[in-house]
């Protein structure tokens, strides 16, 4: 069983609150206590608490003093270096963040623009489009060519196994029906036509819901009710703005 997350703030209850500070105290000490030994290092803790009149202090008085001497005498800029105040820390909190939802909009503007470019394989109009949204899709359409490039280039690096064993099946075949007096065939026309219906069948997934709910009707390009109802009937939105290189 996963443990519940804890919010980070204030607890109002007294003995809740009390209870808590013990708690994660120990286990406070206990991480120092790891750090110092795993890595061998040098490190100490002082924690001050309104429950003790003293501060609690690891490993001890003397370890203490020892550490925040030794860090005293490094220079100003090393110091420094790894620190950051309450200011610098949201600073970068909000850089992260930032980054973060930069990323997802681009996640879900490549989603977008995919969906309207499979749209449109099946007969659907591209009314209603920007500019913006014509160059996005100009530039999944790029992308999406290049992908399919790439995709029958490695499929012709191993069509070479494949074409090496043909022959030597076609022979057998070929010696098998004229021991029993048949004809060979002339052409691989029946290999093609199986090999059509098996990708006819194995269309992507997007294709079967893309198809218009209404069989019975001709599919025709401009059509406005064909268009996706989201977002494009909005001329402006929200994330309208953003573009691909």
């Amino acid at each position: 069983m996963t443990r519940k997350k804890v919010t980070l703030a204030y607890i109002a209850n007294d003995a809740a609150r009390k209870a808590t500070f013990k708690k994660r105290k120990k286990g406070l000490m206990k991480k120092v206590s790891e750090l110092s030994t795993l890595c061998g290092i040098e490190a100490c803790a002082i924690v001050y608490s309104p429950y003790q009149a003293e501060p609690e202090v690891w490993p001890s008085t003397l370890g203490a003093r020892r550490a925040i001497a030794r860090f005293k005498n490094m220079s100003e800029m090393d110091q420094s270096k790894r620190m950051v105040n309450q200011q610098g820390f949201i600073r970068q909190r909000i850089v992260k963040a930032e980054e973060q939802l930069k990323k997802q909009l681009r996640e879900n503007r490549e989603k977008e623009i995919g969906q309207v470019m499979y749209r449109a394989l099946v007969g659907e109009g591209l009314q209603g489009l920007t500019i913006v949204d014509l160059n996005d899709l100009g530039w999944m359409l790029d992308k999406t060519g290049k992908e399919i490039e790439e995709r029958i280039k490695k499929l012709k690096k191993s069509a070479p196994d494949s074409e090496q064993a043909a022959p030597v099946e076609l022979q057998a075949d070929k010696s098998s029906e004229e021991d029993n007096g048949e004809a060979a065939p002339k052409s691989n026309a029946a290999f093609n036509d199986v090999v059509a219906a098996e990708a006819m069948q194995n269309q992507p997934w997007y294709m079967d819901l893309l198809k218009p709910r209404n069989e019975g009707n001709a599919m025709s390009l401009g059509r406005n009710d064909l268009m996706p109802s989201y977002p494009y009937k909005n001329p402006t939105p929200p994330w309208s703005n953003f573009y691909f290189p």
